[in-house]
């Protein structure tokens, strides 16, 4: 399975909306099967950007994990990832460019197109 930026985005937001900070039990996201949620909330585990329950068993399709709550890393990233327009460009400028990106220069990219969105050096 392909990692996919746009959910890794869209779980984040889903976990921050929640009053409680805890991600809901029940995390859906349109467009996006069980399996996906779940096999990008055990990379994003990896990547230190969510604390999780990893949930692979011998019977598992793939590694799968239940996403808990952001963490610090999580946060920043979604501070970077949140505008939809510096968002949008990044996404533009990742396909121009051969269309895969790592976590790392995504966030210096996010960085760099939101110091200009605000009119920063």
């Amino acid at each position: 399975m392909n990692r996919d930026m746009s959910l890794v985005r869209k779980i984040l937001l889903e976990i921050e909306n929640q009053a409680t900070g805890y991600a809901p039990s029940n995390l859906a996201v349109e467009g996006y099967t069980q399996e996906q949620i779940r096999y990008h909330a055990y990379i994003m585990m990896q990547g230190g950007l969510i604390e999780g329950i990893n949930r692979t068993d011998l019977d598992s399709t793939s590694p799968q994990a239940i996403p808990k709550k952001l963490t610090w890393a999580g946060h920043e990233f979604l501070e970077a990832a949140r505008n939809d327009t510096v968002w949008k460009k990044a996404m533009d400028i990742v396909q121009e460019k051969g269309g895969t990106i790592t976590v790392a220069v995504l966030s210096q990219l996010l960085s760099s197109l939101m110091k200009s969105h605000f009119d920063l050096p």
